[in-house]
């Protein structure tokens, strides 16, 4: 299933006032695809969730997701690279993680052809990076993949972001390799371990690429210095 294709750089973080850059070839910083949607993004919604139960139990509630979310990564990881994915700890997270990742591994994975990179560090030279779950060949298209966990499967217009993340980086690949990735696919599995497939293509996934571009022109708007400090 795993084909390396293509030779993805190894991306070098750094943390600088609390903000997630990667150097590009020119050691110039540029901000993650994440940092530019965090930074351009409406977080009215969230921080009135933060406000409702509390900076404790949001925190708790943040920290559960990355644990089990991380957890299930690495599972899926494993498994699609055809090594031991069963590794999990022993408490509720963990539990829960392998359930989440069992339902992944058995029922939601069969339409992905071919693996081209796992955790693929994908960048355009001064403007942005980041590392794309899983990039490859789904359901016959050269795709952009992304996994997700949720406590519940969200509606399509909860979770704009990801499909900006994915258009983020599909065009990274694009420039990089000139490659013609028009599809996005997130792949989520909620604690009820039921599964939601969303797939943008056509000319949806254009739309999504231009609305990314718009990001990135307000995130150097707002942040004329940073990013190439």
């Amino acid at each position: 299933m795993v084909n390396q294709k293509f030779q993805y750089p190894e991306l070098v973080r750094v943390e600088k006032n609390d903000v997630r850059y990667y150097q590009d070839s020119n050691d110039h910083l540029v901000p993650s695809v994440t940092t530019i949607l965090s930074a351009t993004g409406d977080k009215s919604g969230i921080n009135a969730w933060k406000r409702r139960v509390g900076k404790k139990v949001a925190k708790q509630v943040v920290d559960e997701a990355i644990t089990i979310g991380t957890a299930v990564h690495l599972a899926i990881e494993n498994y699609l690279n055809d090594c031991e994915w069963k590794n999990f700890s022993d408490d509720r997270l963990g539990l829960l993680a392998y359930q989440i990742s069992k339902r992944f591994v058995e029922d939601c994975l069969s339409d992905i052809d071919e693996v081209w990179g796992l955790e693929s560090g994908l960048v355009v030279e001064g403007l942005y990076a980041g590392t794309a779950d899983c990039i490859g060949i789904y359901k016959g298209n050269p795709t952009i993949i992304d996994f997700k966990t949720a406590k519940k499967i969200k509606p399509k217009d909860w979770i704009e972001d990801y499909f900006l993340q994915g258009a983020a980086y599909a065009n990274a690949h694009n420039v990089m390799f000139n490659t013609e990735i028009r599809s996005i696919a997130i792949l989520m599995v909620d604690r009820d371990l039921l599964f939601k497939e969303f797939l943008v293509e056509k000319k949806e996934f254009e739309s999504f690429t231009n609305t990314w571009k718009q990001r990135i022109i307000s995130y150097y708007k707002i942040n004329k210095a940073l990013g190439r400090e």
